[in-house]
């Protein structure tokens, strides 16, 4: 079991994911006897974010002091997603969302039975915001998002109505909240934790290791 905190504004938690993806083939064809189970809890970054967000490139801007510091954080960012597979798009980005909503989507995807798999439902979200620059938090592109991975109509419009009468209202505290610190934050079958970004390697080895105490 591995379990998965993060946020989809966070551009780290988007790699981390692909590298767990492979970290979890690898064990596969290592270890065909084991099966690897993934449950996947919402952190949100920025809770006080307002409901319909924020332009995005002016709370950058804001948040780190200059152009230039934002220019360099996002080449930093970029390279390490090149080396996932995945390239990242900012200057198609104009909301800094609120992920309350993308969240409360996951969770109830997750839990009402629906035929979709919460990691490719994640997986859409993630690509969405980074690559496509979609507003994932406005209720419209969610709901746009949710019968694209296969939820049902009529279930996905009521959920999305109740969740923008409960737009104000926080989102659960997952197990094991008070011991992450930032995101994406991983624990190995409730053993081991892994706190930030690691690559493919590191994760299969603290899976077989935790294989090994069990």
């Amino acid at each position: 079991m591995v379990d998965v905190h993060f946020d989809f504004i966070c551009p780290w938690c988007l790699i981390g994911k692909r590298n767990l993806d492979v970290a979890i083939s690898r064990l596969a064809s290592l270890r065909r006897d084991v099966s690897i189970k993934v449950r996947w809890h919402s952190h949100q970054l920025l809770p006080d974010m307002p409901v319909a967000g924020m332009p995005y490139q002016a709370f950058y801007l804001a948040r780190l002091g200059s152009e230039a510091i934002v220019t360099a954080r996002r080449a930093q960012v970029q390279q390490a997603a090149r080396e996932a597979g995945v390239e990242l798009r900012f200057e198609r980005i104009e909301v800094m969302p609120n992920t309350r909503m993308a969240h409360k989507l996951v969770a109830w995807a997750t839990t009402t039975g629906a035929a979709v798999n919460p990691a490719a439902l994640i997986e859409r979200l993630f690509t969405g915001y980074f690559i496509d620059g979609e507003d994932i938090g406005n209720p419209h592109t969610l709901e746009r998002i949710g019968l694209a991975c296969g939820l049902d109509a009529a279930g996905l419009a009521d959920h999305i109505a109740r969740s923008q009468r409960e737009a104000g209202l926080p989102l659960p505290r997952p197990p094991q909240a008070d011991d992450v610190m930032g995101v994406p934050h991983f624990v190995v079958n409730s053993a081991l934790s892994l706190s930030g970004l690691y690559a493919p390697g590191a994760i299969v080895d603290a899976m077989l290791r935790s294989l090994e105490n069990h």
